[in-house]
């Protein structure tokens, strides 16, 4: 359906329907989701020509000098929000970012996404993709605390998380969302929600309403969900395993049925790329300070560049698959809390650069790494990811890959804005500094 014609069909939906209000929304530079309301009076000018805004105090977005900005509304990304009302009588579209004289904003991280996306479909590919976003739900009485103490897929008596997941599967089908799989995960008052693999835009923007139904399902219950990587010492922290295919002509490309483990060449070098640049991609990939507490040995997150088939110790795992469609790979160290549009623009990237150059991947490691040495790490040739966000961004700040992936202005934008949370972050001297050390120093 050609652009026009889609505008037609949902001018038809807002009239029958009675909405009177639209949310425009798109994310800055970390992932936060921003948004503002319009008269749904002025909506097929919007839809046609877009609303201005100013972009001045949104992070990677600009300086007062250069604060206009125009979003215009992607027609196919058209939603009922099911929660404001009763009527169900406001509508939401996420929006491309654009420059007043018309040119895209190439500092829109859906923009990175929908550039980077052009190169593989140049080699005439389709990108698939699914994250399994983990998330804490917390209650606030006292203290934040794990709303739960039960652990992985423990069944609730109560009715009361299996309630929030439900209405959470519900919220998504209003936003054209497959819900796969929800249930409980390992540590106390954590979950996991996954949804059917689409091409990298339409899972990113799923990613993107997915995090916010959460959060307003959670609310609704009087909770707080939470993406963040590691809210608490001593459990697990969540992650966001991305699992990634090639498709062409309609057939999954990383499938060779006469490959031993039924893996392609193809499937190989995008792992190899991944592993290559999983240093250089890593600040993008795991985007907060927190981001590296969760990157620890002993938690199911994966710190080593390694990959395999049957354990969940390497970066990247092959899972099984018992049909042709189901051949992909799973990287386990991107972490529900940053940009999805960007965290799928580096991982696509990379994996093309690892099948334009060939680039063989290690020996598989089926071997639990977190229980080798690090001398034997040295003599394997396996290397670590990133110990924290500043030694992450310094591999980033050198990648000339990263820089053709962002541009030059927004590459410096993410690199500045992750550069002042760093410094933000060290500045802090946390309680465990001072109980360990306020006697003994």
């Amino acid at each position: 359906m050609k652009r026009e014609e889609k505008i037609e069909e949902i001018l038809k939906i807002i009239e029958d329907k009675e909405i009177k209000f639209a949310s425009l929304e798109f994310t800055e530079i970390n992932g936060i989701v921003k948004s503002f309301g319009v008269n749904i009076n002025r909506i097929e000018s919007i839809l046609k020509e877009g609303e201005n805004f100013d972009g001045s105090s949104i992070t990677g977005y600009g300086s007062i000098e250069e604060s206009d900005m125009v979003a215009l509304p992607d027609p196919f990304t058209f939603h009922i929000i099911p929660w404001n009302s009763q009527k169900k009588d406001e509508c939401g579209f996420i929006c491309d970012i654009y420059e007043p004289d018309g040119k895209r904003f190439e500092g829109d991280p859906r923009y990175i996404l929908q550039n980077t996306y052009k190169e593989v479909q140049e080699m005439g590919y389709e990108f698939m993709c699914a994250p399994e976003l983990e998330f804490f739900i917390l209650s606030e009485e006292e203290a934040i605390k794990p709303k739960d103490l039960r652990g992985y897929f423990d069944y609730d008596p109560h009715l009361i998380d299996e309630k929030m997941r439900r209405d959470m599967a519900e919220y998504a089908k209003g936003y054209g969302i497959e819900i796969e799989t929800l249930h409980h995960e390992v540590a106390e008052g954590q979950n996991e929600i996954d949804f059917k693999y689409d091409t990298a835009l339409k899972t990113a923007d799923h990613t993107v309403w997915l995090k916010m139904i959460v959060k307003v399902v959670a609310a609704q219950y009087n909770c707080i969900a939470s993406f963040m990587p590691k809210p608490f010492q001593n459990i697990n922290g969540s992650g966001m395993h991305v699992h990634q295919s090639l498709w062409k002509n309609g057939e999954n490309i990383f499938y060779d049925e006469n490959d031993e483990n039924h893996i392609s060449q193809i499937m190989k070098y995008f792992v190899g790329g991944q592993i290559k640049y999983g240093r250089e991609m890593c600040a993008v990939l795991c985007s907060w300070p927190n981001s590296y507490k969760r990157l620890v040995p002993g938690y199911e997150a994966p710190i080593y560049l390694a990959w395999g088939f049957k354990n969940r110790s390497p970066l990247i795992r092959v899972p099984s698959f018992p049909t042709k469609s189901g051949a992909r790979c799973e990287i386990r160290c991107p972490d529900p809390a940053g940009n999805p549009y960007l965290q799928f623009s580096v991982l696509l990237a990379t994996g093309l650069e690892g099948i334009k150059q060939k680039i063989e991947p290690p020996e598989p490691s089926d071997f639990n790494v977190y229980k080798i040495s690090t001398k034997e790490m040295k003599k394997r040739g396996i290397k670590a990811l990133p110990a924290n966000l500043y030694e992450a961004l310094e591999e980033y700040e050198k990648s000339e890959l990263m820089k053709r992936v962002f541009g030059d202005r927004p590459f410096r934008n993410f690199l500045w804005a992750k550069l002042e949370e760093f410094d933000l972050y060290r500045k802090v001297v946390s309680n465990w500094e001072f109980d360990r050390y306020i006697r003994k120093l």
